[in-house]
């Protein structure tokens, strides 16, 4: 008998939509260079052209405001590599102050770090419980002076939680700092427009969404100072060398018209799902401990500890049983330090070690679901079993 395959792991990357592949396969002829001015050329440009108007269209932007990047990580190292340009008088009067918060995704985080090293000051954002940003913080912060940029991710990709970016960036305007959103994990989960949201900069990526890997796109309101993070070429009007990827762009096109065309009624059906999910957690294992918050979530995504229980173990029992999930960010899953989303909503490193990521997908189904229910307790019995350290209804179980 063949083992199963349910694929729980769509928050770190997702399968191509069959129309994003049947895109990218019909376009795999057009092997112009869309800055040649022949008729090869000229195809290919024509083609990405009508690419950058539908990803434009789908977030609310005008076409001209969106450069076409290799990744989501590349967009956010360039919005935040500004502020070096900023210290050499790229940009003249740009602020080389940034906020951003303690549950960012690792090419947040570390690029931060480097830039302090590279004359830029940054701040860190704390957040509750929940993985919320403490707005009053952030007022207070900004009160103090000499801010340019507030970056704060619009969904987390461990937990699930969003954040109010619409209030950010009022707090943020009325302090003469511009705003940037790493919104990777919401965009084509939940509505984003960027007129709503306020931002003057935004970042996405294609493998999130159905789409192909190696292809991402940023998000920067017109009139907002900017230079190239990668130089040598007229690219993306001047904004991005490199030779444009013509097929990643046309697959993260084809996968934006598809979530045009199913989010809405999959933002709904993988919710059911998820609380399905979290029920019968619930009645079916003891002492399950759920983070992010309740309400303010990704509809896909669903992080809970289980003391006793570590969140390697449980990952490799249900890659046995044919179920993959994840222990946190794909990105840091080679580090055996406790998710530093966890430890800065408070959950002590014990717990965090304990932690599995649920992150449901298109293709999930209800049985899948019910599968998934029907192995994991066993699986969470017999790790804590082997424990000589979780003790039901004790110090760990207290830990809530």
């Amino acid at each position: 008998m063949s083992l199963r395959q349910i694929y729980f792991d769509n928050n770190a990357t997702t399968p191509l939509h069959p129309e994003v592949k049947k895109e990218m396969i019909a376009a795999m002829e057009m092997f112009g260079n869309p800055s040649s001015m022949h008729a090869f050329g000229r195809e290919a440009r024509a083609n990405v052209e009508d690419a950058r108007r539908r990803v434009a269209g789908f977030m609310g932007a005008d076409e001209s405001e969106i450069v076409f990047t290799g990744s989501g990580s590349e967009a956010n190292n360039t919005v935040l590599s500004l502020f070096v340009c900023g210290s050499s008088q790229c940009i003249p009067g740009m602020s080389p102050t940034i906020i951003t918060s303690k549950i960012e995704h690792p090419c947040v985080l570390e690029t931060s770090q480097c830039l302090t090293h590279r004359g830029v000051k940054v701040k860190f954002l704390d957040v509750d419980r929940y993985g919320k940003v403490d707005l009053q913080q952030l007022e207070e912060m900004l009160s103090e002076g000499g801010v340019g940029l507030v970056s704060v991710m619009m969904a987390n990709n461990e937990i699930g939680t969003l954040q109010d970016i619409s209030a950010i960036s009022r707090i943020a305007r009325q302090y003469g700092a511009y705003t940037h959103t790493d919104a990777v994990q919401a965009f084509g989960k939940v509505p984003v427009d960027v007129n709503e949201l306020g931002v003057d900069f935004l970042t996405i990526s294609g493998h999130k969404i159905y789409g192909p890997k190696g292809i991402g796109a940023l998000y920067v309101r017109k009139g907002i100072p900017y230079c190239p993070f990668i130089r040598g070429g007229h690219q993306e009007r001047g904004r991005r060398a490199g030779t444009e990827n013509t097929l990643g762009i046309l697959g993260l096109a084809m996968a934006v018209d598809m979530r045009t065309a199913e989010m809405a009624q999959e933002e709904v059906r993988l919710q059911g799902l998820k609380d399905m999910l979290r029920r019968g957690i619930e009645e079916s294992i003891d002492d399950a401990l759920f983070n992010g918050h309740p309400v303010d979530s990704l509809p896909n995504t669903l992080n809970v500890s289980f003391p006793g229980a570590e969140g390697e173990s449980i990952l490799l029992y249900l890659d046995l049983a044919g179920i993959a999930v994840s222990t946190g960010s794909a990105c840091a899953s080679g580090s055996l330090d406790p998710s530093h989303v966890l430890l800065a909503t408070g959950v002590d490193a014990e717990r965090a070690h304990g932690s599995i990521r649920i992150s449901l997908g298109r293709h999930n189904t209800v049985e899948e679901v019910e599968y998934l229910l029907e192995v994991l307790p066993g699986i969470i019995s017999r790790i804590r079993n082997m424990s000589t350290a979780y003790i039901k209804g004790g110090i760990h179980a207290a830990a809530r």
